[in-house]
Parts: structure tokens; sequence; C-alpha cells
């Protein structure tokens, strides 16, 4: 389908929407007042509804139209995960009762599991880490050791420092990459001590809890997993 021709069509779709129960209206952006019909451009201003281009109405409609599923869907989800860390939390709470034991706490790294082996449930914990202010000293470091090393610097390394100290937008855009430059071992005092400035600019910012799912056809095949991210599924 022409989604700039063939409005008839969406439309159409629209209309099947609205009895969805999975669907919830969200605003059309139209702005009443005076008589008139207007919607509001990304500088603020607003325009006539009559004076918008048919391709961009309809290109409006249908954000607001996945809008409609996605908004409801993601609240689903999160109410979901929230309902599976209640209930791997009461399991524990029961079996610790049953050992007699008080932990105290919630579950997390912990795995559960069908009786005949063919699904299971991972509920992990993971550390939140973002970086202080040391990491621009971090980099000054890194920068010497690799200038001085030129050449003869490994381009595995040298990756791996841009990916980690790529900073943008006030953050690091791979965090993964730092951490991985702290198992490289280098005869540089300098790099030893840009590898302390990395230590010490780490900084744990609580924990988050995930959960993965898990299922297969027998206990002889690898395990599928259920995607709840929809640029996975």
């Amino acid at each position: 389908m022409n989604a700039f021709t063939d409005a008839h069509a969406l439309a159409d779709a629209e209309t099947a929407t609205e009895v969805h129960p999975l669907f919830r209206p969200v605003s059309d952006g139209v702005i009443r007042f005076d008589g008139g019909d207007y919607m509001r451009a990304s500088d603020g201003s607003l325009m006539p509804v009559a004076n918008i281009r048919a391709q961009d109405k309809l290109q409006d409609e249908l954000v607001r139209k996945i809008l409609g599923f996605a908004l409801p869907l993601s609240e689903t989800i999160a109410r979901f995960v929230q309902h599976t860390f209640n209930d791997a939390d009461n399991l524990v709470e029961l079996l610790d009762q049953n050992y007699g034991v008080k932990r105290g706490g919630k579950a997390g790294n912990l795995t559960f599991t069908t009786f005949d082996q063919l699904m299971k449930v991972e509920v992990s914990r993971a550390k939140i880490i973002d970086f202080g202010p040391s990491l621009e000293q971090a980099k000054a470091l890194v920068d010497e050791v690799l200038a001085d090393l030129a050449r003869n610097a490994d381009d595995v390394l040298k990756g791996l420092v841009t990916r980690a100290f790529n900073i943008e937008n006030g953050g690091l855009s791979n965090r993964a990459a730092l951490l991985q430059l702290l198992r490289w071992e280098i005869a540089d005092e300098r790099w030893r001590r840009a590898m302390d400035a990395v230590r010490d600019a780490i900084e744990v910012k609580g924990t988050k809890r995930y959960v993965r799912i898990y299922h297969r056809a027998s206990v002889d095949d690898a395990w599928t997993s259920v995607s709840l991210d929809a640029a996975r599924a």
C-alpha cells in the first residue's frame, strides 16, 4: 500500500482498530479555536489543517494509530514483568519459610524451570553503573599511551578505546567497552594510572532486575528465548 495515496485503505484500518481490545486512541493532534482546525508544527507554530499536505496528514495519522497500540501494549508488558517479579519473590519467600531462613530482599539471579525442563524463567539482578569525572583524566592518559605506541598499537585496542571514550551528550556510548579496557595489561605507568582513574570513576547507582523466558521442544534442543522486545520479536 502507498501510504500517501491509498487513504481509503488507511481509513479502513483505523476503523478496524476502534474495536480492537489492545487499541487506545491517542489525540488526533488537531487544535480547534476561532472556528478553525490547526496542528502544531515542530517549531511550535500553528498551521491550518487545510494547508497541511495530504502525505503529512497521513503520516501523522499512521504514527498516532501505531502509538494507540504501542502505549497500552507497553503498559501490559510492564504489568506482566512486575507480576513475574512478585510471583518469583513469593515463591522464594515460601521456600525461606519452609527452610526457616530469613534472607530479606528480593529474588535475583535465580532460574525457575518446569518439571519436564522444557520451560524456564530467569530472574536476574544487575548493577546500574555510571562514571564520574575522573574518566576525563583516564581518557587523557590513554590518549598519551596510544600516541606513543603509534603504529605498534593493537588495532583491537585502538577500536576499543574509540568506542569506550566516545563521549556524546555527556554520557558514554559504550560502557561495556570501557570496562573491557580494565582487562588489558600494558607495561606503561600512565596506562596503570588511567585504569586506576577508570576504577575510581565507576559509580554504582543501584540495581535493576530483569526477566528472561525460554522454552524448547525437548531436553536435547537449545533454548529459544521468548522475546518481549519489539525490535527482536
